[in-house]
């Protein structure tokens, strides 16, 4: 079989909570992102033929399956097909190994995925109606088999499980947002960035560049921080746990013939892509065995990893996966990661994406992992190397 290669990756800057991109519509940020990624790759858009995208809050701006919605808000070609996808925080990681698939079967020679969320006006929770009639999300025969939890009920049993403490959570807090700086003093966002117009009041717009999520931190600040759950003992702040935001991102792909065929210079390969199911009360320890699937299947090992980006939903989740991988700290999230740049939910997988490949090329590295956690008891996982 081929390989499918990647032409290009970008992301927009991640908005905060009611920061810069909030006034937007969710159709627009994406179509935004598939514009520049259309334009920065130079390939003819006719040439896709499936767009795969991620989006949690499939509710009010963000249904009615937002990735041909945003493909076309885009003014692209109606021969694209388009797919919406939920796997949770997972949702655009998956819509990259399910795009990855479909080139890779040769159901198709040119996909591209995506993910979107705007959680400032598409809340959490957004999705679960109040009318009664259309039930409820779990019930009893779920809880037979399993106990129902919370994301961040899992976050606390994880720091517990793996022995973390309050200060090293607080540690790693204060070195996301240390190595968010420095990745923005140093400009290395700034070849991955959709500088993004968005409104600003009536009739006037502003011009969104930069990720809005980073916050002088010290840690006797983090220390000074109420938990966010009422228990005993209690672990995270909201220091230590990623932020609510708003972001999209885009990865076109292609086999290698047809990127030849077209003149396009492919820059990596998708080495090997998961989903796999892991425990649903601990909830997010599913980067763990994702990690564990993915090194067995490409022959890797963690030392040949030159960057790693896993999403810091929580930052017991990070630091429990470094002590089961044994994974270089260096190597992992080195330009700070969703404690200090949010976690726009089925934006983050593709934001992800696009973050470890642009640093691989900065960094002259070559092998990469991106992992996630995601409700429920999943974990996502793909493999790239730089050409």
């Amino acid at each position: 079989m081929s390989d499918v290669v990647v032409v290009e990756s970008v992301r927009s800057p991640v908005g905060r909570r009611n920061g810069g991109l909030s006034g937007m519509h969710s159709a627009d940020l994406l179509a935004n992102v598939l514009s520049a990624l259309v334009e920065r790759s130079g390939v003819d858009p006719a040439e896709v033929e499936q767009v795969i995208g991620g989006c949690v809050g499939q509710v009010g701006m963000q249904t009615g399956n937002i990735a041909r919605t945003g493909w076309l808000q885009a003014g692209l070609p109606i021969s694209a097909a388009a797919t919406t996808v939920d796997t949770q925080c997972g949702s655009s990681q998956q819509a990259t190994n399910l795009a990855y698939s479909l080139v890779k079967a040769g159901v198709v020679d040119t996909a591209v995925s995506c993910g979107v969320e705007l959680m400032s006006k598409v809340p959490m929770g957004a999705t679960i109606p109040k009318d009664k009639f259309v039930g409820k999300q779990y019930n009893r025969n779920y809880w037979k088999h399993h106990e129902l939890t919370s994301q961040f009920e899992g976050a606390e049993r994880i720091a517990e499980q793996w022995g973390l403490t309050r200060e090293q959570l607080d540690a790693f807090g204060k070195q996301s947002q240390d190595r968010a700086a420095a990745a923005w003093a140093e400009g290395r966002f700034d070849a991955q960035i959709v500088p993004i117009e968005a409104p600003d009041g009536d009739d006037a717009t502003k011009i969104v560049s930069r990720d809005e999520g980073l916050r002088e931190t010290t840690l006797e600040t983090l220390a000074g921080l109420k938990p966010v759950m009422e228990r005993d003992p209690a672990f995270h702040t909201a220091g230590t746990a990623s932020q609510i935001s708003d972001g999209a991102a885009a990865v076109l792909m292609m086999t290698g013939e047809k990127a030849a065929a077209l003149g396009l210079e492919p820059k990596f390969r998708i080495v090997e892509s998961c989903v796999v199911g892991s425990d649903p009360v601990l909830m997010l320890t599913g980067p763990i065995p994702a990690t564990e699937r993915l090194l067995a299947r490409s022959g890797w090992t963690a030392d040949d990893l030159d960057v790693v980006e896993i999403n810091e939903a929580f930052a017991s989740v990070v630091l429990a996966w470094m002590a089961e991988t044994g994974a270089d700290p260096a190597k992992v999230n080195p330009n700070g990661g969703a404690i200090a740049l949010g976690h726009p939910l089925g934006g983050t997988g593709a934001i992800l994406l696009t973050k470890a490949m642009h640093e691989l090329e900065r960094s002259g590295g070559r092998r990469a992992l991106v992992t996630m956690c995601c409700g429920g008891g999943l974990g996502t996982g793909t493999l790239v190397e730089r050409l």
